[in-house]
Order: structure tokens, then sequence, then C-alpha cells
């Protein structure tokens, strides 16, 4: 009866504990200050995304071009550099995503290497009242000598522990706390960023851009991948990304901005509602636990 007593007055005294222990704080992936805040009830009703440093408006496309460097090891510490031109054609499509209660709106992007597609990926980005941009995962499909090889990096907010983050936010500003652009550990995706610099000006081939925001973006998971430096202009975006170190040495520039008609738009609605449909097949107990996306109301 001791005994009973004594595992009674235990289990009593565990259970009174909990109810007035502290919850554990968030993890801060990026360092101090860079906790991931979401909140599904901060966004706005409709996917509209109109902040100033990432305007996305359906009907978009924007095409970068550049190379990527690779440093490649062989025998002993023997290297060799390896250089590939790449163009990435980045679409605003008007398709919507509902996504842990948010509805997102997808972005198309097709990605090439010397001419080859590569990839081709479904993001999807929510902005909140105050102007936040949000991203809420990836989808993107891998092609190897033009044959579709899978998607092992799909990652959706909400599933698999994977966390949505910021990739633009309201008003940047240089010395405030790095941010997680997004989270998701059963792929290793860990971005962070860091407003760099503010007021650059930057001249690629679709003009030059006054009062253009540095970010800076690197991994902590990956410390060999170095860092990007991605160049934002107010009222069109990105228009610019360079490289920081690393074994991969990236320089891409905004060559072509382009709007599409109305039966453009159809046809990249419909190419994309193809992709949300095959991810169904490929990625069975992450995004096929999604909604399908569906084509926006016009407004």
């Amino acid at each position: 009866m001791g005994s009973v007593l004594i595992l009674f007055l235990a289990m009593f005294t565990v259970t009174s504990a909990a109810p007035g222990a502290a919850a554990p704080a968030p993890d801060e992936h990026c360092g101090a200050g860079s906790a991931i805040n979401f909140d599904a009830s901060d966004f706005q009703a409709s996917p509209r995304i109109d902040n100033t440093w990432f305007p996305l408006k359906p009907g978009m496309q924007f095409t970068t071009t550049g190379t990527v460097t690779s440093t490649v090891t062989t025998t002993g510490t023997v290297t060799s550099t390896v250089t590939t031109k790449r163009t990435v054609i980045h679409t605003v499509t008007g398709l919507t995503k509902v996504i842990d209660g948010v509805k997102t709106l997808v972005m198309w992007d097709r990605d090439f290497s010397d001419g080859e597609l590569v990839e081709s990926e479904l993001a999807f980005f929510a902005q909140t009242r105050n102007g936040t941009v949000w991203l809420f995962g990836e989808y993107p499909e891998e092609y190897e000598n033009g044959s579709f090889v899978g998607a092992p990096s799909t990652f959706i907010h909400g599933l698999d522990k994977a966390q949505a983050g910021i990739a633009m936010q309201a008003s940047p500003r240089t010395g405030t706390a790095d941010y997680v652009q997004a989270y998701a550990p059963k792929v290793d995706f860990l971005d962070c960023g860091d407003v760099f610099r503010t007021h650059q000006r930057v001249c690629v081939p679709t003009g030059c851009y006054n009062d253009v925001l540095e970010i800076d973006e690197y991994n902590p998971l990956e410390p060999d991948a170095g860092h990007q430096r991605k160049y934002y202009s107010a009222g069109t975006g990105l228009v610019k990304v360079t490289a920081v170190d690393g074994t991969e040495q990236e320089a891409m520039d905004l060559v072509k901005i382009k709007r599409l008609s109305s039966p453009g738009l159809r046809e990249v609605n419909e190419r994309a509602l193809e992709l949300d449909r095959h991810a169904y097949e490929v990625s069975r107990n992450v995004y096929a636990e999604t909604a399908p996306a569906e084509i926006a109301a016009p407004r």
C-alpha cells in the first residue's frame, strides 16, 4: 500500500505541475530573433500580393539568365570548374491553392541548364494584411535528359514538420534580425534572409534601377554553399542575383519582362494545373494532402 500511495502522489505532482510549465521557446533557425511567428489569421482572404519589393500580379512573366560555375573535386585535392548557362522563367499564374487555411497564389518556375529543362516548379505565396509575403511551399519536379526523375525536394507548410517562412518583409531595414524564408527538415531545406544593403543602383539588360534592396541569403545547414545576394527593385521585384563564396557561383540578370495576353495566361494556367495534378501522383505523402489548385475568379 505504501508503494501504491507513493506512486499515486508522484502522478498527482506531475499532473498538477504540467499546466504551469512554460511552453518551449520557438526554434531560432537563423539566429537570435529569427523564430517563425506564423498566424493564419494574419493573411488576407484573397491572395493579392502587392508588396513593393515582391509584387506578384497574375499574368506577369520574368526571365532571368546567367551562368552557374561549379567547383568539382576529383581525386585528392585536384579541383576543376564547370560553367553552365542558366535560364529561369518565372510566371505568376492565375491559380490559387489553399494551404493550412490560407489561400495562396501559385508561381510557376521553369529552370533550364544549357537550354535543357532541369526543373519545373510550383511555389506558393501569400501576403499578410501588413504587407509581408510568405512562402508556403514548393513542388519542384526534376528532369534529366528531358525525362522526369522525381520531386524529392517537395515541401508544404504544415506537413512533415515543414514551416512557411518570409519571402519578403513588409518594410525591410538593415540592422534587423535575420529571418527564416522557409524550413523543411525532412528535405534539408532552410533558407535564411538578411537585409544586407538598401538604396543600391543596379543595371541589367531590362534597364538601370535605383533604390535597390539587397538581401543576403544562406543555408546554415550547408555552410559550403556560400551566400547568394539577391537584388530587388521597387515595383519590379528580383532583378539580379550574385554569389559570395560557395562551391556553386551563380550570376543571374533580369533580361525580359512580359505581360501575358488573356489566351497566354489561360495556357499557363492549364499547364500549371497539369503539374498540380501530376504532383498528387508523385508526392502521395505530402502534396496529395493539399487541396487542388484552382483558377482564381477574375476581380
